[in-house]
């Protein structure tokens, strides 16, 4: 549905950081599926750990935080202004079944909770691997000048 390319317009973020590869659903108002390959090669894993690579918890949820932002601005049929930045305002509920490693094709599913108010969305995420959720968060997130 939405190649990198397409991502780019939506998202800030650019390697390293850019952690969706993909979007291959989208709902409007209502949910985004899409997945970030995980591979060896990525800088956190030099320290994280260096004998047994595994995706900081930290990042899984940041490239849930970024489904979110493509859901929120998909949805809304606008793109992000210069001026304005969409910011991760709150985690709650974060948890972590199992450990996220390279070769990893990680899916990260988010949907919308409720209506936002006052410009702050509130979303579910979830994040699998092989079919198996492997961390879940609910996420706050809201667009702020900056």
């Amino acid at each position: 549905m939405m190649d990198i390319e397409e991502i780019f317009q939506y998202l800030p973020h650019r390697y390293p950081f850019l952690l969706i590869d993909r979007v291959t659903e989208f709902e409007k108002q209502k949910r985004l599926v899409g997945y970030k390959n995980i591979t060896f090669n990525e800088p956190q894993f030099t320290g994280h750990f260096p004998n047994h690579p595994v995706m900081p918890g930290v990042m899984i949820i940041e490239a849930l935080a970024q489904a979110t932002g493509i859901l929120a601005f998909k949805s809304l049929e606008e793109k992000p202004k210069d001026n304005m930045m969409y910011y991760l305002v709150g985690v709650d509920k974060c948890r972590f079944k199992q450990p996220a490693i390279p070769g990893d094709k990680l899916e990260l599913s988010v949907e919308v909770v409720g209506k936002p108010r006052r410009g702050v969305w509130r979303f579910k995420g979830v994040a699998s691997v092989d079919g198996k959720a492997i961390a879940s968060a609910d996420l706050m997130c809201a667009e702020k000048e900056v």
